[in-house]
């Protein structure tokens, strides 16, 4: 590597140090378990955990888990691009390591999708109808709901449409990837793989 190049990044990796420590200060102050805050957003974490163990339909339980992995990876994304574009930030974290918001981006949203995901499975129910209003509900009515108890504060002007369109995109790519796996799993054309031949 260029001398010019590593002092670059010598630079970059000081600002991110420096910007964690700003975190784990800022968290200390305003985020850590004294403030109702933190027991919301714990509690917005633990419950839809709790509910999908409850309610996840068990034989479908790897066809619903990698769709709901790939809405929490998907969704990440968009919260990250989000975020590290200053369009948005969560002022509450359960801790300050964690990226983003963790508690929508791996628990809150994944679940309520893959719930959803589930009844249109099992009542045969059109998914991009489903979806589309989920979309608008947890665009125009859930984060409006963080906006108002201070869990969520956009950096300039407020743009719903925006957060609308990462939740459609998101529940657009999760179900496409998922029928493309499940298209592959059901059929051999293409594949190079010579696994052992069942008995």
């Amino acid at each position: 590597m260029k001398t010019e190049q590593l002092e670059k990044l010598n630079e970059i990796f000081q600002g991110e140090l420096k910007q964690s420590e700003r975190w784990l200060e800022y968290w200390k102050d305003f985020s850590e378990p004294s403030t109702w805050q933190f027991w919301v957003v714990l509690a917005m974490f633990l419950f839809p955990l709790i509910c999908v163990i409850l309610f996840i339909d068990r034989k479908k339980m790897l066809h619903l888990g990698f769709y709901g992995y790939s809405v929490h990876v998907f969704f990440t994304y968009s919260d990250l691009i989000g975020t590290h574009n200053a369009y948005w930030i969560y002022p509450y974290k359960l801790s300050p390591y964690f990226p983003s918001s963790l508690t929508l981006d791996a628990s809150f949203v994944p679940v309520a999708y893959m719930l959803l995901y589930q009844y249109t499975l099992d009542k045969k129910k059109n998914y991009y109808i489903w979806f589309g209003g989920m979309c608008l509900t947890f665009a125009y009515i859930f984060k409006p709901l963080l906006l108002g108890l201070g869990l969520f504060h956009f950096r300039g002007k407020e743009n719903f449409f925006l957060l609308f369109l990462g939740y459609l995109l998101v529940a657009l790519i999760a179900k496409w990837i998922t029928d493309f796996f499940l298209l592959l799993m059901k059929s051999n054309k293409f594949s190079l793989y010579e696994g052992k031949k069942e008995v």
